[in-house]
């Protein structure tokens, strides 16, 4: 019989299982005590865990990114799934299939990489045909794209969700450009590939998922535009030819423009039909990954409807109409 996953475990069920542990934090209670928190995860999702009455010694026997050993009670607490641990232990890599742990499989990633080829290669406008092919053939570039998530928590919070968010964004566009003949296809196509690119400075994804340094100071929208100023270079210097300054304006406020409003973390809202574009776009990949996550990983099996979900402030109808 093969292991449960997260996303199979019920309210009251003992468990005896190997998860990748993350967020690990020592903290007191309201009477001084101390206990132990910690996300655990498999390919299908993660979990809060708590261990009551833990200490230093058991805070420092791992590391967030090592594979533990987890014993302890499934339960619902606030309508969400959590574990009670009764004792935590690293785990050898050696002994553990990493495909339970792999939201995306390698075959995947290649096929995602297969696409976004095909999708940055058929741009039809010289210069940023040739910035493509600069980044194409980047291959520290394209090493961390192939790994890097497209966040922590909210969507696609996983290795290699970064690109395949953004080959499903590149998909919306060829799908949805053509009807609208104000869209510049070419340039929301490299728009949709910069817009997030910073995130493969501003998160750190080995062995955990997290925060750069730099990616605190500076955020991924910054660093976004550092790396866009990089690869102008680059493609001028294989062109021979200067970047045209209007399509780096363009591509500029994309980047800086994308999550659409001042409280979103925008400098400045979308001005361009590109940029009004791709933000909705973003915001539906986003939606629809995050709704995706919290119905895989909902604890209320039983029911067409998931719990209550603070962070939206309703409940997700998950039942698939026949």
């Amino acid at each position: 019989m093969g292991r449960r996953f997260v996303n199979e475990l019920a309210d009251g069920e003992a468990i005896d299982l190997v998860f990748l542990a993350s967020e690990k934090q020592l903290r007191p209670n309201r009477a001084g005590n101390l206990y132990l928190q910690l996300r655990i995860s498999d390919r299908t999702g993660s979990l809060n865990a708590m261990m009551w009455n833990a200490d230093q010694r058991v805070y420092d026997s791992f590391q967030n990114g090592e594979y533990v050993r987890v014993q302890g009670t499934a339960q619902l607490y606030n309508s969400n799934l959590q574990v009670i641990v009764k004792s935590v232990n690293t785990v050898p890599t050696t002994a553990v299939d990493p495909v339970d742990f792999e939201t995306i499989s390698s075959q995947k990633i290649d096929q995602l990489m297969r696409r976004l080829n095909q999708h940055l290669r058929a741009v039809q406008n010289e210069s940023l045909r040739t910035m493509a092919e600069c980044c194409l053939v980047d291959d520290a570039l394209m090493s961390r794209l192939r790994r890097a998530p497209a966040g922590i928590k909210n969507h696609h919070a996983y290795y290699g969700g970064l690109l395949e968010h953004v080959v499903s964004l590149l998909d919306l566009v060829v799908a949805v450009a053509p009807l609208y003949s104000e869209l510049d296809k070419d340039l929301m196509i490299l728009g949709v590939f910069w817009h997030d690119l910073g995130k493969i400075e501003e998160l750190t994804y080995e062995p955990d998922l997290g925060y750069s340094d730099a990616g605190q100071l500076l955020g991924h929208i910054v660093q976004g535009i550092i790396l866009l100023e990089g690869k102008v270079r680059d493609t001028e210097r294989l062109s021979g030819n200067s970047f045209p300054s209007d399509l780096k304006s363009h591509l500029q406020h994309i980047i800086v423009s994308h999550h659409g409003e001042y409280e979103f973390g925008s400098p400045k809202l979308p001005m361009t039909s590109e940029a009004i574009a791709i933000h909705y776009l973003d915001n539906l990949d986003a939606k629809l990954a995050n709704f995706r996550q919290l119905i895989a990983e909902d604890a209320n099996t039983g029911s067409p409807w998931t719990t209550f979900q603070p962070s939206l402030g309703r409940k997700i109808f998950k039942q698939h109409r026949k």
